[in-house]
């Protein structure tokens, strides 16, 4: 009665775990710092992710492990690309042709789906942490502001300062020449995000249905509407966006306890 399918997305900077019944309803999840020990974060995610759901070892389907880390997920069944647990998490929620933009610690990923969830493209920025939950983490720094606060300074903005270049270390001495020349923290930090937005957009056209996840659109959702502005039109956003990769997981998981794949390790 108590069957149990879990999701473990472990990302460059954080490990997500996701709890699903048969129903494909969540029942309990944890977000973790990634840390040194991939292995043991994960672990620990399932132990919260278990205690917020009532379930134990024993109620356990089937695992399914994603991300940068998901080969050092020893309870897994099976693994899974991110690129293919995103687009299943975001189709199950939002079961229509979409162009997912998930904001991740160290990249950028832009998917799209048809009608019925096939993949129809799929582009990732990989040269560097411009418009990354990494890019934001260094900006924070060299405004010494803590990196939860961002949200809410760039929402008191008057007059945004746009920041001329992508790259995090140029970016990072233009918010030290703003900061001499007396911009305004609230200004410097919209100018950051918009910097985020635009450097999304330019990575690939966008569908007539965005959805956007990960971390960075969690903990700051004005970024959400800041890109609304700049694409025109409403922006699809689940209720737990950092989880999307975890909970596409987890349904993977679901088929293969059906199926009957993967072999029990650890």
């Amino acid at each position: 009665m108590n069957r149990t399918f879990v999701g473990v997305d472990v990302g460059s900077s954080r490990t997500k775990v996701a709890l699903l019944d048969e129903g494909k309803n969540l029942l309990g999840y944890a977000v973790r710092k990634s840390g040194v020990d991939f292995s043991a974060t994960a672990l620990e995610g399932l132990r919260d992710s278990l205690d917020m759901a009532g379930r134990a070892d024993t109620d356990i389907a089937y695992t399914v492990s994603t991300g940068y880390g998901r080969a050092n997920v020893a309870y897994a069944d099976e693994t899974k690309t991110e690129i293919g647990c995103h687009a299943r998490g975001c189709y199950h929620y939002f079961p229509l042709a979409i162009t997912i933009i998930d904001i991740g610690g160290q990249d950028n990923k832009i998917i799209s789906l048809d009608g019925e969830g096939r993949r129809t493209g799929f582009k990732m920025n990989r040269k560097c942490a411009a418009g990354t939950g990494a890019f934001l983490e260094e900006m924070a720094l060299r405004l010494d502001i803590p990196i939860e606060n961002m949200d809410a300074l760039a929402r008191q903005s008057t007059d945004m300062v746009r920041l001329g270049s992508f790259c995090t270390v140029f970016s990072a001495t233009e918010v030290l020449e703003n900061i001499r020349n007396g911009k305004k923290v609230t200004d410097i930090v919209k100018g950051v995000f918009f910097s985020v937005i635009q450097r999304i957009i330019e990575m690939d056209l966008l569908s007539e249905n965005v959805v956007m996840t990960g971390g960075v659109v969690a903990n700051n959702p004005y970024i959400v509407t800041m890109t609304e502005e700049q694409i025109g039109r409403k922006i699809l956003v689940s209720q737990h966006p950092q989880l999307t990769g975890a909970i596409g997981a987890a349904l993977y998981a679901i088929e293969g306890s059906r199926s009957g794949k993967g072999v029990r390790r650890g």
